[in-house]
């Protein structure tokens, strides 16, 4: 290939990509390791940086792995199937402390307590997007043919449908259920308005079944909704509870209690359709412990962005008050069940705030002995971050999914009198750049 770039790849950065330079451009390139010597095509060019493709591995690193999905590099889910699992946390180790460093001006040189998962079969919530394939069946002899509809996910960069049949990450029960719904897809049986499936499940334990929660979109409601349904669980049983609605979600039908029951950390959660609860199903009772169980007992603890209540259920066996903040409805509705849940098998008392942080701090005239923060991608509004200098508490434990805005954030609540103390890695997303950190910081005194 004539434009076709010799480069040598320096290192992985936060996203999936390698970073190399050629020609004083810096390229990215994705599905590479460090030091691997590639052959790059570029897909794009702009004046500083060029985004490039592996035509050839000319010089392969002697760790690099064959992926184990057949679909990775066309779907867009997975980045890392081509490193170890053990590599894969040293990189992401290393990613997080740079982006503190680039971004937030923090210098941590103390260890990051990196917490690993099994890499395969740990998601316990997937979105699957359901497409019209690009080769058209052949229908009778004067008619049309109608495109089949297939379900995976997003092609890389793309909004075209990757279909397929497997995926090594999900859970048995998330698996099972993918391969169900395609064979219903393959017999013509499933409206050719349905454009998504979110699929969240629960595993079977010794006290209870497995649960699963579908949440399908369609481009137009569908007729005949509760025949749909029973198809549906037809080949799904364990789908207890569906839920129907169009892509405006203006309208929306459900079929079972809207929750399934969900188990960490001793305390059993009610999780809803519309509420987020996360999505590896081996390290919750890990992230959960350190973020809210390991905590040392107080007088009030703030949940900030509380969800369904994941933290305030532990963090009130250990503070005397707890008030969580949520502006998600159909979280709060999750989070009041499960303050009542809470108190039922505890005792421990969560109040429950529907309610920006934001505003929430503005109002709030207590001085807290802890603060847990676990915003959502963008990180935290600037207004939080000055009214949490101004309330003062001792101890502040963010929890974030995106490095960048939690090493911007860092920066400005250490800014605001407070140090770091430690630096907890929670690899709740193998085979994919994404991380979940958890970062305490303590007062000045």
């Amino acid at each position: 290939m004539a434009n076709a770039m010799d480069i040598t790849i320096e290192k992985l950065i936060y996203g999936g990509d390698g970073l190399a330079h050629h020609d004083g451009q810096t390229v990215f390139i994705p599905f590479v390791m460090p030091a691997e010597r590639v052959s790059a095509g570029p897909v794009e060019r702009k004046k500083k940086f060029v985004r490039a493709r592996v035509e050839r591995v000319i010089e392969p690193s002697p760790g690099r792995v064959v992926p184990r999905c057949g679909y990775f590099g066309e779907c867009g889910g997975c980045h890392y199937q081509h490193i170890p699992a053990a590599a894969q946390l040293s990189y992401k180790v290393e990613i997080l402390r740079e982006t503190l460093r680039r971004i937030g001006g923090i210098e941590w040189n103390q260890a990051i307590a990196a917490h690993a998962s099994p890499p395969w079969g740990y998601r316990n919530r997937a979105q699957w997007k359901i497409r019209a394939m690009e080769n058209l069946q052949a229908g009778p002899p004067g008619e049309a043919s109608a495109a089949k509809l297939g379900i995976g996910y997003f092609r890389a960069n793309s909004t075209a449908l990757c279909a397929v049949d497997d995926c090594a990450i999900l859970s048995p029960l998330l698996l099972k259920t993918l391969l169900a719904l395609r064979d219903l897809l393959d017999m013509g049986a499933l409206p050719r308005e349905l454009r998504e499936v979110e699929a969240f499940c629960s595993e079977e334990n010794a006290e209870s079944a497995a649960g699963l929660l579908l949440t399908a979109v369609f481009a137009g409601f569908p007729s005949r909704v509760r025949e749909l349904a029973e198809k549906i669980r037809s080949v799904a049983p364990e789908a207890t509870s569906l839920l129907f609605q169009n892509s405006s979600g203006e309208r929306m039908e459900l079929f079972g209690p809207g929750f399934l029951d969900y188990e960490v950390c001793g305390v059993n959660y009610r999780v809803g359709h519309l509420s987020f609860f996360q999505v590896n199903r081996f390290l919750a009772n890990d992230l959960a412990r350190e973020v809210a169980a390991n905590e040392a007992d107080g007088q009030l603890a703030l949940d900030l962005f509380a969800g369904v209540g994941l933290f305030s259920a532990l963090l009130a066996k250990r503070f005397e008050r707890v008030v969580a903040v949520e502006s998600n409805p159909a979280a709060v509705r999750d989070l009041e069940a499960n303050s009542l849940r809470g108190r039922a098998q505890s005792g421990g008392s969560v109040e429950v705030r529907a309610d920006e942080a934001e505003r929430f701090l503005h109002k709030c005239k207590e001085r807290p002995d802890l603060v847990v923060l676990d915003p959502p991608r963008a990180g935290l509004a600037p207004g939080v971050i000055e009214k949490l200098a101004k309330l003062a508490p001792a101890r502040i434990t963010y929890v974030s999914c995106e490095p960048p805005t939690l090493a911007r954030d860092l920066k400005a609540l250490c800014a605001s009198g407070y140090s770091i103390a430690s630096v907890h890695l929670f690899d709740l997303f193998p085979q994919t750049f994404h991380m979940e950190a958890v970062v305490r910081l303590h007062r000045h005194s």
